[in-house]
């Protein structure tokens, strides 16, 4: 089980130090929006690059971006570990995610809520993560959609069947009450934005996450299959 912070929620004013504060995780998960494929607008290149300077963790950067084929291996020039891109902006999503693991970082594919999985099934093979959004992708502090469920469990079924060592990511208001279920329907990767950021203490809270996604994960028929 790993725990992937959302800086989305830090203070964008002192990003070191906020890095700093979740070093118990796994990832520090990067909400990278163009106001073009999704209507806010973050951070990019330049920011990425002087993160990855001083970040204690991987950074697992998340492309809300349009034209992913020619942005995202600059992302991993940049300094990232894990470069995630949207398969409803790729034009070429096999050739991106070959580029990207080429360059030696992670890749990864999101699915926004209404893209179902089995279209790309063939394509599961070419990647290293796959990212089930559990919220419509541009804003943080948004309730978790549960409909995601079945499809968390589907596409865990997908991995099972094609025998592959693929994480499984969930993104969109991941906090103690809602990330049982997702490692109970196959998730492995949890990105969390305010149920870290917005505890007192959010190293406690990554451990708290991590806690109730091992005990969950335990029980569940996938991992027991597995």
């Amino acid at each position: 089980m790993q725990i992937s912070p959302s800086i989305l929620s830090a203070d964008f004013a002192n990003l070191e130090s906020e890095l700093r504060r979740i070093s118990n995780a796994d990832w520090a998960h990067v909400d990278v929006m163009d106001g073009h494929f999704v209507p806010n607008l973050t951070l990019g290149l330049p920011v990425v690059e002087a993160l990855a300077k001083v970040s204690p963790i991987p950074l697992d950067c998340h492309l809300m971006i349009e034209d992913p084929d020619r942005w995202a291996p600059q992302y991993v020039e940049a300094g990232a570990s894990s470069v995630t891109f949207h398969v409803e902006a790729a034009a070429a999503p096999v050739r991106l995610a070959r580029e990207i693991r080429a360059k030696g970082a992670r890749a990864s594919m999101a699915l926004k809520p209404a893209t179902p999985i089995e279209p790309y099934e063939d394509l599961l093979p070419e990647l290293d993560m796959l990212l089930i959004m559990t919220v419509e992708p541009g804003f943080g502090g948004q309730a978790f959609l549960d409909i995601m469920l079945p499809k968390i469990r589907r596409t865990r079924e997908l991995i099972g069947k094609h025998g592959l060592q693929l994480w499984l990511q969930v993104d969109g208001g991941v906090s103690a009450s809602t990330i049982e279920r997702c490692a109970d329907a196959g998730a492995d990767v949890f990105v969390a934005g305010s149920a870290v950021y917005g505890a007192e203490d959010p190293a406690e809270a990554v451990r708290a996450l991590r806690t109730r996604a091992d005990a969950a994960t335990a029980r569940a028929s996938w991992a027991c299959d597995h």
